[in-house]
């Protein structure tokens, strides 16, 4: 099997590729071929028996696409784009990666038109909804997103899905929740602080909070998002059915419930390198976001995700602090 993951050098491509690497497989078939793709570098999964093949390049220049698909690879894991606040700063830059780079994708599958029919698995994301909200989102809620990112992140949807009834592919698309803890250091996502008011207190930094603790979201760990794109992988048109945009589950909770849940874990020094520092953007694009969601066709398909706060902060100490919380 031939596996193409775009977006391969950010975090959930990296985790999704040195999963496919040390699993070196997909469901019953082995994986022969890894093809990296990212504007920048991609690295190489550490033990995958079998050839990789990185490709440097914007998805949205002319030619790219064509070249990455052009060795017909079953399964496209498609993660490139740039996250929701620096979409909503630079609009240009937002609808060239996120949906610019998504429709060149899909035209070069399109255009081969011999029979080849990949699997596509796209993150889309929870920002697809809009205000106002019921309590409790469910899949067939309405799409007006709010921010630039909810808006291309909606348009790629539909083009998938039209794609996909067309016959040229057969596409899943991914409502993610946050997905946190996010390792590394911070990104342009509005989203960032969820994560690094967990990360940056493990390390022995201070970090700020942008928002109220009275901040309402659903997250779900990196681990838990490399899993939904895998089990997506394996699912059959006849199981999803025509919709093919799925809300992922994970844990709803306040920012507050997230700051006593670094408390039960690594204590009150650690919660008191948070600092209260509000910024009226980052206010304005998460009071366009959708809190908590009904997931019910998700775990019926057989997503699973986290159930306690306390253990995503326990995944982000196994997964990125080698298992322990820095002195």
């Amino acid at each position: 099997m031939h596996v193409l993951v775009t977006g391969a050098a950010g975090m959930i491509g990296r985790k999704l590729a040195e999963r496919l690497g040390r699993d070196g497989a997909l469901g019953d078939a082995a994986i022969t071929t890894l093809t990296l793709t990212d504007i920048v570098e991609p690295p190489v999964p550490a033990g995958f028996a079998g050839a990789v093949r990185r490709v440097t390049a914007d998805l949205a220049d002319p030619g790219v696409a064509e070249s990455l698909v052009s060795a017909r690879p079953e399964v496209v894991f498609h993660i490139a784009g740039v996250v929701s606040a620096d979409a909503e700063l630079n609009l240009k830059k937002g609808y060239r990666a996120n949906l610019d780079g998504t429709r060149a994708l899909l035209d070069a599958i399109r255009r081969v038109a011999d029979g080849w029919c990949p699997k596509v698995v796209f993150t889309s994301s929870c920002a697809v909804f809009g205000a106002p909200f019921p309590d409790v989102i469910g899949d067939d809620f309405h799409l007006t997103p709010l921010t630039s990112y909810g808006t291309q992140k909606a348009m790629c949807e539909l083009l998938l899905a039209d794609h996909s009834r067309r016959g040229f592919l057969d596409g899943v698309a991914l409502r993610l929740p946050a997905v946190c803890v996010r390792p590394g250091p911070p990104n342009k996502a509005a989203s960032g602080f969820f994560s690094a008011i967990i990360r940056e207190p493990l390390a022995g930094r201070e970090t700020l909070l942008p928002v109220a603790e009275t901040v309402l979201h659903t997250h779900a760990s990196p681990r838990a998002t490399v899993g939904f794109l895998i089990h997506a992988a394996g699912l059959s048109r006849d199981v999803l059915g025509p919709r093919i945009a799925v809300t992922m589950p994970g844990v709803c909770c306040t920012v507050g419930e997230q700051i006593e849940a670094l408390r039960r874990v690594a204590g009150d020094a650690a919660v008191a390198r948070i600092k209260r520092a509000p910024d009226p953007l980052v206010e304005r694009i998460v009071a366009g976001w959708p809190h908590r969601f009904d997931a019910a066709r998700a775990r019926a398909l057989g997503f699973v995700a986290e159930t306690t706060f306390d253990e995503i902060v326990r995944i982000h100490i196994e997964d990125d602090l080698d298992g322990r919380i820095p002195d």
